[in-house]
């Protein structure tokens, strides 16, 4: 699995253990489950006053469920997996950016500035390639083939793929990449705070959330009506290309 996936079940798994106090695996029964899903629906969030949304509840019992299929393959007695079932959630609704609002929003960075430059082949490199924001946060800058316009990626389970850029989204990292004057490895970095050219300048990476607050910044500056994210841009690829005439 990912390493987002791997910080995300700990995450999980933490606070279930901060519940459930030092106890052994054959303590965990129905009625502790029971007292869990409770705790995570009275739970309200320090940071924003709100609580746990109903599909993130089921993200903590889904992490408890693996963590529960594991004591039982390594022998350890303890609550049957699937005993613990999640609750029913509303589907969403896919969100995705019609034509014209997605040239307004790739319109939007000003190109006069290292920052702009950057935002700019970011939105473009997220559209033309549906690139997950944690895959396109890792990207190294001499991993592109601009000749044939296309890099070779690390998704999720570690399998390797071929993903292909656009002729703008080309156009546009190399105008970024012109004006870098650093020998930092990653592609995508920050230009505020602290110079860090320790490990290729890793420290200097933008991290997913980063591109997030980026994307967030650019919705809200040219007044989009879908609050658009990185995974929205990522379906708007997909549904650009079956309306082009791509199987699915």
């Amino acid at each position: 699995v990912s390493q987002n996936t791997i910080e995300n079940y700990n995450h999980y798994l933490d606070r279930f253990f901060e519940f459930a106090g030092d106890i052994p695996p054959s303590q965990i029964n129905l009625e502790l489950i029971k007292k869990y899903r409770l705790h995570l629906s009275r739970w309200i969030d320090p940071a924003t006053k709100q609580p746990l949304k109903r599909n993130t509840q089921n993200y903590f019992m889904i992490a408890l469920r693996s963590f529960l299929k594991y004591l039982s393959r390594v022998d350890v007695a303890s609550l049957p997996p699937e005993k613990v079932e999640l609750g029913e959630v509303e589907d969403s609704p896919l969100k995705f950016l019609e034509n014209d609002d997605l040239l307004i929003l790739l319109a939007a960075p000003d190109l006069t500035t290292p920052d702009g430059l950057r935002d700019k082949a970011i939105l473009e490199t997220l559209f033309s390639t549906g690139l997950r924001v944690s895959e396109l946060a890792s990207l190294n800058r001499d991993t592109i083939n601009f000749e044939r316009r296309e890099f070779p990626i690390i998704g999720k389970g570690g399998k390797q793929r071929i993903v292909f850029l656009s002729e703008d989204a080309a156009a546009t990292i190399q105008k970024y990449l012109e004006l870098r004057h650093d020998p930092y490895k990653p592609l995508f970095i920050r230009f505020q705070g602290r110079q860090a050219p320790a490990d290729d300048g890793e420290s200097m990476r933008l991290t997913t959330r980063s591109i997030e607050r980026t994307v967030e910044k650019y919705v809200k500056q040219v007044g989009l009506t879908v609050k658009a994210t990185p995974h929205t841009l990522r379906h708007s690829f997909a549904t650009d290309l079956l309306v082009n005439g791509a199987d699915i």
